[in-house]
């Protein structure tokens, strides 16, 4: 088994360091590939978006505050913005995840489940070793499948920085 590269100093959790494992992605990059499931358990990979902007927000867990509003606010830009395919990926089980979306009314954005082997995670970046979650963070890929927009979110309890991530869904499209 593969040791996936350790990076410390990037985010905390409560206050705390943790350890983030996988390579930072850069602006500029080629979105690295991945396969999450979807609510269905159904596989998701970046190939089945190609040919549209995507912004990728991850949460730790969508049952939680800021990960709840940050879903919910990416869901009602989307619906603002048209023709962008939103994934909110997190560790949750496809079927909290379908819970959490049929309560909250949410429709525009898709999530999609890291759980089986931090697929997402590893290529990103985003996860915790600490605790198997994955960090705070918002990706923007273009329709050609590179990378203009990133956001590690220094502490996970913050709010992402919403407009420089939708500014540059705005300049990508």
């Amino acid at each position: 088994m593969t040791i996936a590269m350790e990076r410390a100093g990037v985010t905390t959790f409560q206050g705390r360091p943790v350890t983030l494992l996988g390579p930072e992605v850069r602006v500029g990059a080629t979105a690295p590939d991945f396969t999450v499931l979807a609510d269905d358990f159904s596989p998701v990979t970046l190939a089945a978006s190609k040919g549209t902007v995507r912004i990728f927000s991850v949460v730790p867990s969508l049952d939680t505050g800021v990960c709840d509003q940050q879903t919910r606010r990416f869901n009602d830009e989307a619906t603002r913005l048209g023709g962008v395919t939103i994934m909110t990926v997190s560790v949750d089980l496809p079927f909290a995840q379908k819970r959490w979306c049929g309560a909250a009314s949410v429709e525009a954005t898709q999530t999609v489940s890291d759980y089986r082997d931090l697929s997402f995670g590893l290529a990103y970046g985003v996860v915790i070793a600490e605790f198997r979650l994955l960090a705070r963070a918002v990706f923007v890929v273009d329709s050609s499948d590179q990378v203009v927009h990133v956001e590690y979110v220094p502490e996970v309890g913050q709010h992402p920085h919403y407009s420089a991530a939708i500014e540059a869904v705005r300049t990508a499209m």
